[in-house]
């Protein structure tokens, strides 16, 4: 009887094992495929809208918006193929528009509230300084726009399909959700002054998206967050958004009497220690939103 149930156990480690295995196969398969879409689809714009690029240094933000509409069409691709050939449904990337104008609501209110919080204090503590308003509409708008299709596209790659694959093979949510935070920071090891404190808040942003998904499946509140998180960061507060400057019409002028880990310096707020201290709490606060939820389920 012994000999069995080893037996059994034996076989369901295995396969829990061939299961976590799988999953990390097809999140190399997935970023393989998106990056050979995103290669087909962009040599005819580069071709045909040479214009779009602009000189060295400078980054145009149609051009931005179109590069990430092409990453997000390539990686829904990439998406129903993997998830296709292993037979797993699409909705498992969690598209699903329910309950979208609550989370939309809810996400704002919530970013509006940690800036409120950090750009307060960095005002207090002598490590920014308003210099000057600058009030486009069509900039605000543009940039909205822009930075929309930034979270819609990251938080399909990186919470719809990432952790979303390895939490369907069985990997615990905590881990998953940590290992897809790591990968989610690695994603911007391009970016202008990445450094250590960059990398660990954008490691620690992983995890504040992450951290509703990993018990609705749900994008909505997710896609939000990181919506208004960038979009106040940069097009109204005027901070660069992890390390790039999209548009010199932002709502603050900003001045930094010198450049610390207070401010972010050229990183933008992300390169703060307050961005830290943000970046924990919200995730504490979500998670603990969730879980507590749970209880009161049960």
């Amino acid at each position: 009887m012994e000999t069995e149930e080893t037996v059994k156990e034996g076989l369901v480690t295995a396969s829990k094992a061939k299961s976590i295995w799988l999953a990390f196969v097809d999140i190399v398969l997935f970023a393989v495929l998106s990056m050979i879409f995103l290669f087909l689809f962009a040599i005819p714009f580069a071709l045909v809208f040479p214009e779009l690029k602009t000189e060295v240094g400078e980054t145009n933000i149609y051009f931005q918006m179109l590069n990430e509409v092409l990453m997000l069409v390539s990686g829904l691709i990439a998406a129903c193929m993997v998830l296709g050939f292993r037979k797993l449904p699409f909705s498992g990337l969690g598209l699903s528009l329910k309950g979208w104008g609550r989370s939309l609501l809810r996400g704002a209110l919530f970013v509006v509230f940690l800036y409120v919080v950090g750009f307060g204090l960095s005002l207090l503590l002598g490590a920014v300084e308003v210099v000057g308003f600058l009030f486009s509409p069509i900039s605000l708008l543009v940039s909205l726009l822009l930075y929309f299709f930034v979270a819609l596209t990251e938080e399909v790659i990186g919470r719809g399909f990432i952790l979303g694959r390895m939490l369907d093979g069985g990997i615990n949510k905590f881990v998953a959700l940590f290992i897809s935070a790591v990968l989610f920071s690695l994603m911007h090891l391009f970016n202008p002054n990445f450094a250590f404190v960059p990398f660990l808040n954008i490691m620690l942003a992983g995890c504040f998206l992450g951290a509703s998904y990993i018990y609705t499946r749900n994008l909505c509140f997710p896609i939000a967050l990181h919506w208004f998180w960038n979009w106040i960061q940069g097009s109204v507060l005027g901070y660069k958004v992890s390390g790039n400057e999209f548009s010199n019409e932002n709502l603050l002028i900003l001045h930094f009497p010198e450049e610390n880990l207070i401010n972010g310096g050229t990183f933008g707020f992300e390169g703060s220690i307050l961005c830290s201290l943000l970046l924990v709490l919200g995730t504490v606060i979500i998670l603990r939103h969730y879980y507590k939820g749970l209880e009161i389920k049960d």
